[in-house]
């Protein structure tokens, strides 16, 4: 049963990826048509509100129907009426913008933990080569398992995913 309908949820969500590379070959190449994605949404406030980012990233999608919104605006769209002819793979930039979209109601068929480059002035683990986590990253990733996903870990959607919060414990987060 997927995390919609146990919670009664309808919000066409497939997927959520959290990567703060947002839209790239990977998502539009492999993971759009995997999922049968026929909207991606990137999701966070700074990137929402930056105009040459909202134009650009579109163009990136490769022909892909692409929203740039906050994370509100992100929420608001997933449970509205807009939403039901859609399959929706949602690219969230930061785990803080995914925590949010979980507590405010959208239920993700699944959540995958992508690329997280390490942020400048951070103290931070490499959880693997492509992921940095920071000590309240972690507490953030916690929170979103504690809604209810199994959090996973994989580049592609081919690729044997990896529980994200063992590989946290591993990395002693």
């Amino acid at each position: 049963m997927s995390a919609n309908s146990a919670t009664g949820n309808t919000a066409p969500v497939k997927h959520m990826r959290i990567d703060n590379r947002l839209i790239h070959g990977q998502v539009t190449v492999t993971w759009v048509g995997s999922i049968g994605a026929t909207r991606l949404i990137v999701a966070n406030d700074d990137v929402a509100n930056d105009d040459f980012q909202r134009m650009l990233l579109p163009q990136a999608a490769r022909g892909v129907a692409t929203s740039v919104l906050s994370v509100d605006d992100t929420v608001a769209h997933c449970l509205g009426p807009d939403a039901e002819n859609e399959t929706i793979m949602i690219i969230a930039k930061f785990a803080d913008d995914a925590l949010r979209i979980v507590q405010g109601g959208v239920r993700p068929a699944e959540v995958n933990v992508g690329n997280q480059a390490p942020r400048p002035g951070t103290k931070f683990t490499m959880v693997t080569r492509s992921i940095s986590v920071t000590a309240e990253e972690a507490e953030t990733y916690r929170a979103i398992a504690a809604v209810g996903f199994d959090l996973q870990c994989k580049m592609m959607p081919t690729d044997r995913g990896e529980n994200f919060l063992r590989l946290l414990e591993k990395k002693k987060l």
